[in-house]
C-alpha cells in the first residue's frame, strides 16, 4: 500500500500525460482545470463501479476492474454523439487492498484512457473498513446542437443495434462457472464454445469497447434521431428509449445479433435469447434512423457489425416479433439497481452484474 496520500497523488501525477491538449492545471491541486473549446457543448457523466455488484474480486483482475470502469463513462459520451475528453477517478479503497492491485487497476485504466485520447486530471481517494467503491466522471464534448438524445426517436424510424448482444454476460456466465468448477458435478452439460466464441465473450465482458466512433459518425453525420448505449439490456435500454421518446418498437426476434451457443449443447440457464434481450453491460448502441437516411447506415462500421432490429411504432407497445411472425410483448427484464435491493429485502441473495 502507499504509505501516505501525497506518495499516491506523486504516483498518479507519473501516470499521467505531462502535457495534453486543453489542460490547464491537472493531478495534484485542489480541482483541475481544463479550456473548452467554442462553439461546442460539454458533456458531463458519472458512474459508480461496486464491488460485489460491479465487479467480484475473485473473477474480476483488477486491470480489467479499471478498463471496465472508465468504458462506462466512455460508452456514455458516445451514447450522446461526442468525443470524451477528460476524467476523474475516485476510489473508496478497502483497507485490503494491495498496492499491486492499486497499480494494476490504474494500468486498466491508463490504457484505456491513452487509447482514446482521455486524460485522468484528477479525483479522490479514501480508505474503508468494507468494499470497495469506484466512482468515474468523464467530461466530452459534442459540436453545439449536434448531441443526440433518447428522445427523438418517430414513428417509422428503423432501429439498429451495433456488435453482438449478449457476449458479455456469457462472458461472465461461463467464468463464473469455470471459477466453481471443482465444486460442481463431473457432468454439468456445460456447452464446449468454439475458441473465438470464448475468446470473444471474456473480452466483451472484462475489457468491453466503448463505441465512441460510431457514436460520432452518427452524430456529424446527423444520421441518428435517438441513441442509447446498452448497459442494462437490450429488453430494458429499448424501453427507456420508447418512453424517452413516447413511442413503441417492434423487434424480429430472428434479427437480433446472438451469442453463437452451439445447439444441443447450451444448458437451460444459458439461452442465446435471453442473454442478448436480458443480459447487460454490453455497451453497444441502440439507435433509430429516419427512413430515408437509413440506406446511409452500412453493414459495417470500421469493423463493428450493423443489425437492423426493428422499427419504432406509432402504438406505444413494445413488441418481439417471434420467428413463426407472431407478435408477444417483450417486457423490461435486463439489470436494475433498484429491483435487485427490493428483492433481496425480501431475502432474496445478491448477484453480481
Amino acid at each position: 500500500m502507499f504509505g501516505t496520500e501525497r506518495e499516491f497523488v506523486r504516483w498518479l501525477q507519473r501516470q499521467a500525460p505531462a502535457r495534453a491538449p486543453g489542460v490547464r492545471l491537472g493531478i495534484g491541486d485542489d480541482a483541475a482545470l481544463v479550456e473548452i473549446r467554442r462553439g461546442c457543448e460539454l458533456i458531463l457523466t458519472t458512474d459508480l463501479s461496486i464491488e460485489g455488484v460491479h465487479f467480484l474480486p475473485h473473477l474480476h483482475p483488477p486491470r480489467a476492474v479499471g478498463h471496465r470502469a472508465l468504458a462506462r463513462s466512455l460508452s456514455d459520451v458516445a451514447a450522446m454523439g461526442g468525443t470524451p475528453r477528460y476524467a476523474l477517478i475516485s476510489m473508496a479503497i478497502s483497507a485490503r487492498t494491495s498496492r499491486a492491485w492499486l497499480k494494476e487497476f490504474y494500468a486498466g485504466v491508463f490504457a484505456l484512457a491513452q487509447r482514446f485520447a482521455v486524460t485522468v486530471v484528477g479525483g479522490d481517494a479514501a480508505f474503508v473498513p468494507g468494499r470497495m467503491l469506484i466512482d468515474v466522471t468523464v467530461a466530452g464534448e459534442v459540436k453545439r446542437g449536434k448531441a443526440i438524445r433518447r428522445s427523438g426517436a418517430c414513428p417509422g424510424d428503423q432501429l439498429f443495434v451495433s456488435g453482438r448482444l449478449g457476449l458479455s454476460a456469457l462472458g461472465l456466465r461461463w467464468t463464473q462457472m469455470k471459477a466453481n468448477a471443482a465444486h460442481l458435478p463431473k457432468r454439468t452439460g456445460w456447452p464446449e464454445l468454439a475458441k473465438r466464441e470464448m475468446h470473444d465473450a471474456f473480452r466483451a465482458h472484462f475489457y468491453p469497447e466503448p463505441r465512441c466512433a460510431l457514436g460520432l459518425f452518427l452524430s456529424e453525420k446527423n444520421l441518428a434521431s435517438s441513441l442509447i448505449d446498452l448497459s442494462d439490456g437490450l429488453s430494458t435500454d429499448l424501453t427507456r428509449l420508447c418512453e424517452a421518446s413516447n413511442v413503441g418498437a417492434r423487434v424480429w426476434a430472428d434479427r437480433i445479433p446472438v451469442p453463437d451457443i452451439p445447439a444441443g449443447s447450451k444448458p437451460g440457464s444459458l439461452r442465446a435469447m435471453d442473454l442478448a434481450l436480458n443480459g447487460g453491460e454490453d455497451y453497444e448502441l441502440l439507435f433509430s434512423v429516419p427512413p430515408r437516411k437509413a440506406a446511409q447506415i452500412t453493414d459495417i462500421f470500421k469493423g463493428v457489425p450493423l443489425h437492423c432490429i426493428g422499427e419504432i411504432s406509432r402504438s406505444k407497445d413494445i413488441l418481439l416479433v417471434l420467428p413463426n411472425g407472431k407478435p408477444a410483448p417483450l417486457s423490461a427484464a435486463g439489470y436494475d439497481h433498484f429491483a435487485k435491493v427490493s428483492s433481496m429485502s425480501r431475502g432474496h441473495g445478491a448477484k453480481s452484474r
